[in-house]
């Protein structure tokens, strides 16, 4: 490195050199990278966290959604059973149910 004759480079060389030799430096160059790092691992852990906080509601909203279309299919089985088996007519089924009298007209031209 003592062969270095580039001013700019020497300079920083130079720099680097004593920088490196002063004890008070070199302590407060390790605390700022023990800092850095602390810093990118918190930000790591708090990612983590966020994801783990969004599969959670997730899955918690998607459970209630297939609840909610399990009901909804249980209802219109239902409803297709009445209209096959019994002589009710829509509005009946519809009060039974709670299914709109436009959904039983439907599901009494599928079935």
């Amino acid at each position: 490195m003592s062969a270095i004759t580039d001013k700019p480079t020497r300079r920083a060389y130079d720099k680097l050199a004593a920088l490196s030799a002063d004890e008070e430096a070199r302590r407060l160059a390790f605390v700022r990278e023990r800092a850095l790092h602390d810093e990118a691992q918190f930000l790591l852990e708090a990612r983590e966290e966020g994801r783990k906080e969004g599969r959670k509601e997730g899955r918690k909203e998607g459970h209630k959604e297939g609840q909610k279309k399990g009901r909804d299919d249980a209802l219109r089985q239902t409803a297709a059973n009445l209209i096959r088996n019994t002589g009710l007519d829509d509005a009946s089924i519809a009060t039974v149910t709670g299914l709109d009298i436009g959904e039983i007209a439907a599901l009494r031209g599928d079935v």
